[in-house]
């Protein structure tokens, strides 16, 4: 969506019209349940992530710098709640993840499919949160570096490192 565009829509929802917010959900929201299942490996809590981001991005909207793309002011949104949500679920062993009936189901939703390999999303699942996030947003979402970085709130370079470091340890555990 053209950021102009954007900030039109923008500024409707700031005076009152939630109608017009629906757009920016409908343009936004596979890219961001995209995110949190990857992240989540679970339909009801990648659901649950997305709902929770656009509520949040809707509540917050007037804090919105126009000036910037609102994609990445929302994905970052988007993966600040997931990395709050990981890291209250820590304790939920990687096994149970990977033998999540989301992972098996022979009848996968259209989200599912889009999102692409199981096995590599099983790998995927063995990296630590920070690395799976990286990998997710640069092959899968297919975000600049440039993007990556205001997301994440990293420089470039330790982001291309990070991206690098990802792509080796994947590599070492499909190897196993």
């Amino acid at each position: 969506m053209d950021q102009k565009i954007e900030a039109e829509i923008i500024a409707k929802v700031l005076k009152g019209d939630r109608q017009a917010y629906a757009m920016l959900v409908d343009e936004y929201k596979s890219p961001i349940y995209n995110l949190a299942y990857r992240m989540t490996a679970n339909v009801e809590d990648a659901d649950d992530l997305t709902q929770e981001t656009f509520i949040r991005a809707y509540q917050y909207l007037w804090r919105y710098d126009p000036r910037k793309k609102f994609f990445t002011w929302l994905y970052t949104l988007a993966f600040n709640l997931i990395k709050n949500h990981l890291r209250k679920n820590k304790k939920e062993k990687l096994s149970e993840k990977l033998n999540a009936s989301s992972l098996t189901d022979s009848n996968p939703s259209p989200e599912e499919k889009m999102i692409g390999d199981q096995e590599i999303s099983s790998y995927l699942l063995l990296l630590e949160d920070e690395l799976r996030a990286l990998l997710i947003m640069k092959y899968q979402q297919e975000l600049s570096l440039e993007e990556i970085a205001v997301i994440t709130g990293k420089s470039l370079s330790a982001v291309k490192m990070r991206i690098y470091r990802g792509l080796e340890r994947l590599k070492e555990l499909m190897q196993r």
